[in-house]
């Protein structure tokens, strides 16, 4: 591909986390006397800023009960946090021939600073991005703003970058400024689902990913 960056979504996209944040929320909803959802509940709404997902979730949430309940999920997340980066097999590569060919690699994403820096430090994979933006900085997604500020960083126009995503509201965000992006099925949302933004490309593997990308 001709472009000039890459830049990707995190959780079901580079690690292997859709599990385990579904677990978080769950925890977090029912230790505080909410009701439990369907696991599928859950993992629809991840991508989406923390705020923003609970209250997709429970909409009738009020302020006391959010704080509580973003201070379970945190608490919960971060105690077994180390244990939830398992970075796809073959994502590495990625960023190997990225980094080869002069190319810079982004992170955008649904999560804070905070759990952003914890993941980039236990997957050990922080020294491959150049620059990277979480929702509770910019904006959460669909709404574009983390792709702006990273085109901003680097100098690029939207149509020099590539955003890679397992999720609708990645592949919308990118849509919303014009640039182009890639779905991954392998994560959050179905195949179906990430079609309805017309994405490049729905990859099958990290391997097809890969070969795209060179």
């Amino acid at each position: 591909m001709t472009i000039k960056a890459a830049i990707f979504d995190w959780d079901g996209t580079v690690v292997d986390s859709i599990e385990h944040i579904s677990t978080c929320l769950h925890h977090a909803a029912t230790s505080i006397g909410y009701p439990a959802l369907e696991r599928s509940a859950y993992s629809n709404i991840i991508g989406l800023g923390l705020v923003e997902a609970l209250r997709t979730l429970y909409p009738t949430i009020t302020s006391d009960d959010m704080v509580a309940m973003r201070d379970a999920y945190s608490t919960h997340f971060m105690a077994t946090a180390a244990t939830a980066q398992k970075v796809f097999p073959g994502i590495t590569d990625i960023l190997q021939d990225l980094h080869n060919s002069g190319r810079h690699c982004a992170v955008a994403t649904g999560k804070s600073r905070r759990g952003l820096d914890r993941a980039l430090e236990h997957s050990q994979l922080g020294d491959w991005f150049h620059v990277t933006r979480c929702a509770d900085e910019t904006r959460s997604k669909p709404d574009p703003s983390m792709l702006v500020e990273i085109l901003a960083h680097l100098e690029l126009e939207p149509a020099d970058a590539v955003m890679i995503g397992d999720t609708s509201y990645d592949l919308e965000m990118a849509a919303n400024i014009g640039m182009p992006s890639i779905g991954v099925p392998w994560g959050a949302h179905h195949r179906d689902v990430l079609a309805r933004h017309q994405p490049i490309a729905i990859v099958n593997s990290v391997a097809e990913l890969r070969d795209l990308l060179r």
